[in-house]
């Protein structure tokens, strides 16, 4: 009989892969599956960023690279932080990592131990919580409120830290919800930390270059006063529609650095080379393409907003970034994780139940508008059939 370590009977999952699996199963069958559960743009790569990789394979890098990704990328990374942000940041204190989960892994583990309590948001993105638990500290869940917009309080926030908090989890533009924490509630914040000046920061902002209506995304980096325990989390997935290609990165403050340079080493070694050059034609080349998937994905947002307020028992706010909706369906009769599974047995819409993101999140599904306005249009049509005709259990 095996018997494994304690801590892995703690950990969770992404249940979003648990639904792909099944809708592909499912599609496999021959049933018309439209997959709105996995956040992932629906565009291809842009053809410069493909090239940079093809032509870093015929240059000839095909070896390790340093555990902290190649210098030409990190300044890479350091030049378009200023861009976006008019912040300063040095290459000396990059990481480049293969994917937003290892930032969130490595930060995690660097504070979470038994006895203290890491803060998170919930609904949240759920590997947040599950690596959490995984290292015995204690989760305390920050509550995204829909009549908050889905940003988080300040005040509510800053009134959940204890002198046993060692790390606060921020995430805005947010998964699951494509909430926006206005400037206003983040200066509030930081202004309130400083009267914890123990509690470290990770800042999850995969979602920056994604917000709507004028909302101009701010950034923790913007704030001397708490860069020096800020963890800021950034990758190509989303913007560059780089799913695939296991691209992040992140700012660390000095003194943890080198700590997260040496969990690299024992993890992961480094990012494949093709890859980080790929990224270097991502972060200097032409941004019109991200323009270009912002814009659509900001007219699927209408279409699906405006579907989802049609549809009997559900209402739904409109999102100000990221590539979600997060419709509220309690009237519907239904709890959310058995409509969700429903909908994907019965209707062929795949779509998240809102407890996969925490406890907060019963009563919502999510869905990714990171499809085609057609598929939305069908998907929304079969919801509104299955919910006139389909009663809850």
């Amino acid at each position: 009989m095996l018997h494994t370590i304690a801590a892995f009977d703690r950990l969770g999952e992404e249940n979003a892969f648990a639904v792909l699996a099944r809708a592909t199963a499912l599609a496999s069958q021959g049933r018309d599956i439209i997959n709105l559960g996995i956040g992932q743009p629906d565009f291809a790569t842009p053809p410069h960023i493909v090239e940079a990789a093809i032509k870093a394979l015929r240059d000839g890098h095909h070896g390790y690279t340093p555990a902290t990704g190649i210098l030409p990328l990190r300044e890479a990374v350091a030049r378009d932080l200023h861009r976006r942000f008019s912040v300063d940041v040095s290459p000396d204190r990059v990481m480049i990592v293969p994917g937003g989960k290892v930032t969130m892994f490595m930060a995690i583990l660097m504070f979470g131990e038994l006895g203290v309590e890491i803060l998170y948001p919930d609904p949240g993105f759920p590997i947040y919580r599950s690596m959490i638990e995984f290292t015995g500290a204690t989760p305390i869940p920050v509550p995204i409120r829909e009549a908050n917009g889905f940003a988080f309080s300040a005040q509510e926030t800053l009134s959940l830290i204890t002198p046993r908090a060692r790390l606060l989890i921020l995430n805005s533009p947010a998964n699951p919800t494509g909430g926006v924490t206005p400037k206003a509630e983040i200066d509030a914040l930081v202004a309130g930390l400083e009267r914890h000046p123990d509690v470290a920061v990770m800042s999850d902002e995969i979602y920056a270059s994604m917000t709507y209506d004028g909302e101009a995304h701010v950034s923790l980096l913007s704030y001397p006063s708490i860069r020096e325990r800020l963890i800021h989390l950034d990758g190509a997935s989303k913007s560059y529609a780089m799913t695939g290609w296991r691209l992040g990165w992140s700012v660390w403050p000095q003194k943890l650095f080198d700590l997260a340079r040496k969990l690299a080493v024992n993890a992961h070694s480094c990012v494949n080379a093709a890859t980080q050059w790929a990224g270097i034609a991502a972060l200097e080349g032409p941004q019109d393409c991200v323009k270009k998937m912002v814009e659509e994905f900001d007219k699927r947002r209408h279409v699906v907003i405006d579907g989802l307020n049609r549809l009997s028992g559900v209402s739904c706010i409109k999102p100000k970034g990221a590539f979600y909706a997060f419709p509220n369906i309690t009237r519907s009769g239904w709890k959310a994780k058995p409509l969700a599974s429903a909908l994907l047995e019965e209707a062929g819409v795949a779509v998240i139940g809102g407890p996969d993101f925490g406890v907060h999140g019963e009563g919502y599904l999510r869905l990714s508008y990171a499809n085609s306005t057609e598929n939305i249009l069908k998907a929304i049509e079969r919801m509104g059939e299955f919910l006139a005709h389909r009663k809850a259990a």
